[in-house]
C-alpha cells in the first residue's frame, strides 16, 4: 500500500468510528406516533416530533424549524392514510433520502362513513385508536428501524416485543372495562370522527357533529345528533384537546346535557398533562367514557 495513504489512516479512522457510533435521528409527525416509535428506539435514535402536544395534526402548518428537523433526520415516520399529508410534502421541499416508515402500512382501515358534504369514502386514518392495530404500528416501526440502522435490530425487536406485549394488556383491560357498562349505553358523542376504530375494537357506538378531519357541521347534523341526544338519553358527551369545544358546548346546552370533560384523540396531552404517552391517554380516555355511559 503506498506510504502516503498509510500515514493518512490514523487520522480518517477517528472521524470514522464517530460516524459510526453516532445515533440515528428520527422525525415522527405527530406527538402519539412519536410515543409509539420512543417505545421501539429507546435511547438508541434521537427522536424529534414534529406536531407536538394538544396541536391537531389533521391541518398542521409547518415553519423553517421543522424543515430543518426533518431535513437532519435519517428516518422519518408519518401515519398516513391521509392524516399527515402536510408531513409527506415537507419530506419533499426537503429533499429527505433517508428512511421512510408508513406506519399504517399493511393494515385494513375503515372506509369514513359518507357525510353530506364532507369526505365521502376516504380512509379512516385513526387507526391508533384500536390497541390491537397500535400495535402493529410497533411493527412498522421496528421494521423501518431496523432498515435504516441494521446494528440496531437486536435493540428495537427486544423493545418492540416489550411493547407489543404492553398493549395486548391495554387491550384486554380496555376490553374489561366496557364491559362492565350495559350493551345499550355504550354510546358516546364527541366533537369530531375520530374513535370508529375504538367502537368497532370495543363495542361502542360514536356519534359527532363534525367529520374525520374537524369539518364544521350543518345545521341539520347539529338537530339530528340534538334529537339523538334527547331521545337515548345519552350521558356521555365529550370535547377533544385538539377542537374547538364551541359547536359541541352549544349542542350540548340545546340537548340539555352537561359536557364531561376532555378527550385526547388526535394528540397526546404535554408531559404534565393526562395523557402524555399512548396508554395514558387510553386509560384517560377509557375512565371518562365509562363512568359518563354509565350515567
Amino acid at each position: 500500500m503506498n506510504r502516503r495513504l498509510l500515514l493518512a489512516l490514523p487520522a480518517l479512522l477517528p472521524f470514522t468510528a464517530v460516524r459510526a457510533q453516532s445515533r440515528p435521528v428520527v422525525a415522527a409527525s405527530f406527538t402519539i406516533l412519536g410515543d409509539l416509535t420512543q417505545q421501539v428506539v429507546g435511547d438508541r435514535a434521537e427522536l424529534r416530533v414534529i406536531a407536538g402536544p394538544d396541536v391537531d395534526a389533521h391541518h398542521f402548518q409547518t415553519r423553517p424549524s421543522h424543515a430543518e428537523a426533518v431535513r437532519t433526520a435519517n428516518v422519518a415516520i408519518r401515519n398516513g392514510a391521509g392524516f399527515d399529508n402536510w408531513f409527506n410534502r415537507l419530506l419533499g421541499s426537503t429533499n429527505f433520502r433517508g428512511t421512510r416508515v408508513v406506519a399504517t402500512e399493511g393494515l385494513t382501515l375503515l372506509r369514513e362513513a359518507p357525510r353530506p358534504g364532507h369526505n365521502h369514502g376516504h380512509n379512516d386514518p385513526h387507526a391508533w385508536q384500536d390497541a390491537r392495530l397500535a400495535a402493529r404500528y410497533i411493527r412498522n416501526i421496528e421494521a423501518g428501524m431496523t432498515r435504516a440502522d441494521a446494528d440496531g435490530a437486536a435493540h428495537y425487536r427486544e423493545r418492540a416485543e416489550a411493547a407489543v406485549a404492553r398493549l395486548e394488556a391495554l387491550d384486554g383491560w380496555v376490553r374489561a372495562q366496557i364491559q362492565t357498562v350495559p350493551e345499550a349505553r355504550r354510546v358516546v358523542v364527541t366533537s369530531h370522527d375520530a374513535f370508529a376504530y375504538f367502537g368497532a375494537a370495543y363495542g361502542v357506538r360514536f356519534l359527532a357533529p363534525q367529520g374525520i378531519g374537524n369539518t364544521e357541521p350543518s345545521a341539520q347534523q347539529v338537530a339530528r345528533l340534538i334529537r339523538q341526544i334527547r331521545e337515548n338519553n345519552i350521558t356521555a358527551v365529550f370535547v377533544e384537546n385538539i377542537s374547538n369545544p364551541a359547536t359541541l358546548e352549544r349542542l350540548a346546552r340545546e340537548a340539555g346535557v352537561t359536557v364531561q370533560g376532555r378527550l385526547y384523540a388526535d394528540a397526546l396531552s404535554a408531559a404534565d398533562g393526562p395523557a402524555a404517552t399512548y396508554e395514558a391517554m387510553m386509560r384517560h380516555n377509557v375512565g371518562l367514557m365509562v363512568r359518563a355511559m354509565a350515567g
